[in-house]
């Protein structure tokens, strides 16, 4: 029997070699220009948020000291990527390379946004450039450190409002990205779910935790790596999930604190 191709997914990549803030999100040949603005707004959206301070800090290959300075706990490093057509896993989606959000936080106490160790101190001492997931020493990161109301109990709220908060900013981004002509893109690649009969079944299990206090992981968020519309495991009481590799690979799931 033939191979059978169960989904394809297309990914055309858009890269960004400028970041900057202005009144208005727009991506202009090889810039992306954010809405300062809209922080503002997202402070006002949510209770538990007090504060939020948004900051580009350039690659480190043109300032070698971009990474010189204090930061909060890492809470996630999120990809910039959108849905065009189709569903998790298949169609087409528009990302964008050399530019990652950082986000960053803490309480009005102090008290780092973390599970089992924060990462708070000086940037460059924290984060390792050009792993998987980590940015390059070529690319921008757009820096949004969040505070959040003090002397409350730890628990998932509190991360997951600057989650929340941040997703709605990157939102704004994937909007204007999903418009972005697929014939300008950088790059573009193509990725099949197939099933090959009497071939060998491979199957990789991924253990991710669910503990149910501020630790979480989310499945099948309505944008790839995003926040809204998504399913936390410790909701889904931790049953196992089966997810396709063009899933996976699109971003379905999204590791939290």
């Amino acid at each position: 029997m033939e191979e059978k191709i169960m989904r394809r997914l297309a990914i055309k990549a858009f890269h960004i070699n400028d970041v900057e803030i202005g009144s208005n999100v727009i991506i202009r040949g090889n810039k992306l220009i954010l809405k300062g603005d809209r922080i503002k707004e997202l402070i006002d959206a949510d209770d538990l948020i007090t504060d939020i301070k948004l900051e580009i800090i350039e690659p480190k290959a043109k300032n070698p000291d971009a990474y010189d300075r204090e930061i909060n706990t890492i809470m996630d490093i999120i990809p910039i990527s959108t849905k065009v057509l189709g569903k998790m896993g298949e169609g087409l989606t528009h990302t964008l390379t050399g530019v990652y959000v950082m986000l960053t936080g803490a309480d009005e106490d102090g008290r780092q946004m973390h599970e089992f160790g924060s990462s708070e101190g000086r940037l460059a001492e924290q984060m390792i450039l050009g792993k998987c997931g980590t940015p390059s020493e070529n690319d921008y990161i757009i820096h949004m450190d969040v505070t959040l109301k003090g002397g409350l109990p730890f628990d998932r709220h509190l991360p997951n409002a600057a989650f929340k908060a941040c997703d709605d900013f990157i939102q704004d981004i994937r909007q204007i990205l999903k418009r972005e002509d697929g014939r300008h893109a950088s790059e573009s690649h193509e990725f099949f779910d197939r099933v090959r009969p009497g071939a060998k079944k491979v199957v990789i299990l991924k253990q991710i935790a669910g503990q149910g206090a501020m630790y979480d992981n989310q499945l099948f968020s309505d944008e790839p790596s995003g926040f809204e519309g998504g399913t936390s495991i410790i909701d889904m009481c931790n049953v196992p999930m089966i997810i396709s590799p063009n899933e996976y690979r699109d971003g379905a799931l999204r590791a939290l604190v």
